[in-house]
């Protein structure tokens, strides 16, 4: 479970890994602008999870444009950590401050 206690922040993204594994336009930039931090495949196999440190005291679900959405979540939600690294993200946690506030700015 998300907590308020620390910092640690989760970005689902649902629906991004194409059949071919290759991932969805629309969520490539994001999994590059959260930089070297833990990002693991979802429980459904076709979403991602990127984890990392940020200050998110009010979650929320954020509807794009082109019909997708992003959710950003650092309290009081669980999620599901299935430990299914994607790529070859690191197995520690790093800041992703920067990409949380462009995606709640």
């Amino acid at each position: 479970m998300l907590s308020d206690a620390d910092d640690i922040a989760c970005i689902d993204l649902d629906h991004c890994i194409r059949p071919d594994g290759s991932l969805e336009p629309w969520a490539a930039p994001i999994v590059a602008d959260a930089g070297t931090t833990y990002v693991e495949v979802s429980p459904s196999g076709t979403g991602l999870h990127i984890w990392g440190r940020a200050d998110v005291r009010q979650g929320r679900r954020i509807r794009r444009s082109d019909g997708t959405a992003v959710e950003v979540y650092g309290t009081g939600r669980y999620i599901t950590v299935t430990g299914r690294r994607h790529g070859d993200s690191p197995s520690s946690l790093g800041d992703v401050s920067a990409l949380v506030a462009g995606l709640l700015g």
